[in-house]
């Protein structure tokens, strides 16, 4: 994915995310946002006051003025992100949506109809699997760099975020980091996306899912009657290794990912880092042990990748790499690698880990989706 991207967005939520996209937007300098809004006009015109772009007064406005073969960029609150994506939809727009896709699953599928009706692509975020570190571990993978994939553990485990200073937190214009919706929402719709995504795109479609989630803390910060603020999961992929999956606001901070082979693990430390290393720690028997080398062969990728942000906040992420996926594959005439049925198939996955409680047990999957092609630069 190069810096020759080119498009035009319209942003429809301008709180404390969109000024990450933002700032992300600026490594692809041929791509335009053509202006933004918000339901709260004040904060619209804190956001668009900062950014130099113009604020739209409603929702049909920001839709009208968005030429055909532009995106529509959905950063509001998730409650709202079925209303705004099937709006986005009937008004003919492609549409990226931040997660979940939908809050109910219903609601997705109908989504996922409409645009299949319509012709149009619909992805959701994460899009940190078009980024150069899961790009690596996926060609380190593919390689079986650690040899057959058995078992993969992947941790999101945040720390103890309740009391953390969450009313200090600000975006770069000024907008608070919306904690109360977070709690809400639950850390498991919010964050198992960021290895889920890398493992559907490496593994395809998930076949069973068996989990159990809580909430173990149940007045944050004043927020009673939360989302579960922790979750444990094992994935059962139609074509792929084992994978357990944790997610929670209340384990030690944690984010690593681990691939067992037959002949060693690949790892990766930092989810949120786009240029994070991955590392091959080779097994060897040493007299009568059985040994993971504690110093790890970092594997790279031939050529250059894609454009890098610096760290802003917990993350070193691009977010604008899933916008400029969807203007590329427009411009290049080919399937997006965000696609419809893989947008729906990673909603369902993490519905069913949110939403598992204690005696759900074994969930069979009712979407499904191919692997994601590789980057051209990973191949």
């Amino acid at each position: 994915m190069t810096q020759q991207v080119q498009g035009k967005v319209v942003v429809i939520g301008c709180g404390f995310v969109a000024d990450l996209y933002m700032r992300s937007f600026e490594t692809f300098p041929n791509v335009t946002v053509i202006g933004a809004y918000d339901v709260i006009a004040t904060r619209a015109a804190t956001f668009c006051s900062h950014w130099n772009v113009p604020a739209f007064k409603t929702l049909d406005a920001a839709l009208d003025a968005l030429p055909e073969g532009g995106i529509v960029l959905n950063l509001t609150n998730p409650s709202a992100h079925f209303e705004i994506n099937q709006a986005v939809i009937e008004a003919g727009h492609h549409c990226y949506c931040e997660k979940p896709l939908a809050m109910d699953m219903t609601d997705a599928q109908d989504l996922h109809r409409m645009a299949e009706e319509r012709g149009v692509m619909l992805a959701s975020a994460p899009c940190s699997v078009l980024g150069e570190a899961a790009q690596t571990l996926a060609k380190a993978v593919r390689d079986q760099v650690a040899g057959v994939p058995r078992l993969i553990y992947a941790e999101l485990d945040d720390g103890f975020i309740p009391q953390a200073p969450v009313e200090d937190w600000r975006s770069e214009s000024g907008a608070p980091w919306p904690y109360e919706d977070e709690f809400r929402v639950g850390c498991t719709l919010e964050h198992a996306g960021y290895y889920l995504s890398w493992l559907i795109a490496m593994f395809g479609s998930v076949r069973t899912v068996v989990a159990a989630s809580a909430e173990v803390l149940p007045d944050k910060r004043g927020v009673r009657g939360g989302a579960p603020d922790v979750s444990v999961a094992t994935l059962f992929f139609e074509n792929g290794p084992v994978v357990r999956l944790t997610c929670s606001i209340v384990a030690p901070h944690d984010h690593q990912i681990r691939v067992i082979g037959d002949t060693g693990v690949l790892a990766l430390r930092k989810a949120w880092d786009n240029a994070a290393p991955v590392r091959f720690y080779k097994r060897f028997r040493l007299r009568r042990r059985l040994i993971d080398s504690p110093f790890g062969k970092r594997i790279r990728l031939a050529g250059p990748t894609h454009p890098k942000v610096g760290r802003r906040g917990a993350a070193a992420m691009n977010f604008a790499l899933g916008p400029a996926e969807m203007l590329a594959a427009l411009a290049e005439k080919r399937p997006c690698r965000l696609s419809n049925d893989f947008a729906l198939h990673l909603n369902e996955v993490t519905l069913a880990i949110q939403n598992a409680g204690e005696a759900t047990g074994a969930q069979a999957m009712t979407t499904t989706c191919t692997p994601m092609d590789p980057m051209d630069w990973a191949l």
